[in-house]
């Protein structure tokens, strides 16, 4: 499964996917997860939630590039003091994902928030691609 998703007017993103980072040298502590996100759109434009635990506004990164939009962010897993790891599911996970992005949104005017483990970005729609009525004149 990919973790590209194409976002166009109408689309609806694929699942997600986990798999090991390929040529790191502690390969077994690095896990790469494709985060579930919800993808939400009406006619100002797309907002997308992507679920983030455990990840602080400092090891996030959300950038566009050539019409790709790219989340990664690192989630950090605290140890508290005095206290040794023994086991742990997932250490030190990192997220990614790209969405291919429609010319008809403004990547100008993305807006992103991170909350409680969750990403919400407000993607608008340029104004020209945004639907408009016609005023029909009659005569």
């Amino acid at each position: 499964m990919s973790d590209r998703t194409e976002l166009t007017t109408g689309a609806r993103p694929m699942g997600s996917a986990v798999s090991k980072q390929a040529g790191t040298r502690d390969s077994a502590r690095q896990t790469r997860v494709a985060p579930a996100v919800d993808v939400f759109e009406d006619a100002h434009g797309i907002t997308l939630f992507a679920d983030l635990p455990g990840v602080p506004r400092e090891k996030l990164n959300v950038h566009v590039q050539d019409g790709n939009l790219h989340i990664e962010a690192e989630a950090v897993v605290p140890t508290p003091a005095g206290l040794r790891l023994q086991h742990a599911e997932m250490q030190h996970a990192h997220f990614a994902r790209a969405f291919t992005l429609s010319p008809d949104f403004d990547v100008a005017r993305i807006d992103a928030q991170l909350k409680d483990g969750v990403l919400k970005l407000t993607i608008p729609r340029r104004d020209e691609a945004k639907p408009r009525r016609i005023e029909v004149q009659v005569g």
